[in-house]
Parts: C-alpha cells; sequence; structure tokens
C-alpha cells in the first residue's frame, strides 16, 4: 500500500466545548494519511487515477467549516468517514492538533485510524 498525505494544514474554524468558543475562529492543525496505489497514476503520469491532496485539502477545510461541533472527536469522526466515502479511501489516519486549547502545550488533539491496510 503506498500513502498520500497532507501534512500541518491549517484551517481557522469555531470549535469548542465552552460558550466562549463558539463566539471565535480557532486554529486547527490537520495531518492526514491515506491509503492507495499510486501505480497506475505513476505509469500514465495521471492525477485522476490518484487521491488529489489539493482537491482533499479545499474538502477538509470546507468540511471543517460547514457544521459547529464541540469536540474534536466529533469532528474527526464525522471527517474521516465523509472522506473515505467520498475518495474511496481503504484506511487512513488522522490527526487533529489544537494548538491553543491548553496552556504550556503545544497543542493537544485526536488520532484515529480507520479502515485496512489489507
Amino acid at each position: 500500500m503506498d500513502i498520500v498525505f497532507i501534512e500541518g494544514l491549517k484551517i481557522d474554524t469555531t470549535i469548542g466545548y465552552y460558550d466562549w468558543e463558539k463566539t471565535i475562529k480557532q486554529p486547527l492543525i490537520f495531518d492526514l494519511q491515506m491509503g492507495c496505489d499510486i501505480r497506475a497514476a505513476a505509469s500514465g503520469d495521471e492525477l485522476a487515477k490518484t487521491l488529489d491532496y489539493a482537491q482533499i485539502s479545499n474538502e477538509i477545510e470546507t468540511f471543517a467549516n460547514a457544521k459547529v461541533v464541540d469536540l474534536l472527536e466529533t469532528l474527526a469522526e464525522n471527517l474521516s468517514q465523509h472522506l473515505m466515502q467520498a475518495y474511496q479511501i481503504k484506511w487512513l489516519k488522522l490527526k487533529i492538533n489544537k494548538p491553543d486549547a491548553v496552556a504550556n502545550a503545544s497543542g493537544v488533539g485526536v488520532i484515529i485510524e480507520r479502515g485496512s491496510k489489507a
């Protein structure tokens, strides 16, 4: 299995459990690994035969701003399901970092892995 990745995608969005968080935008940092087979794309030099990381990056931004949720866990689960269905991804690993959430921490967040590498 090959992996297409997006690393350090910064998106400002509204997310949070506390009332004050629902009134501001906060940065989230997304790292995403997606399992695929790149051989067909590589042999024909065709973007249409692989995962388009620019398109998927835009999709993540649109999704993150479409609906306000309280928890990173909710966003991570919903986003992973959406991406897997929309792009026929068999396996993915998603990390969402909320860098400004906890004083004295460079970041907190969640990492989830869905699907099968087989």
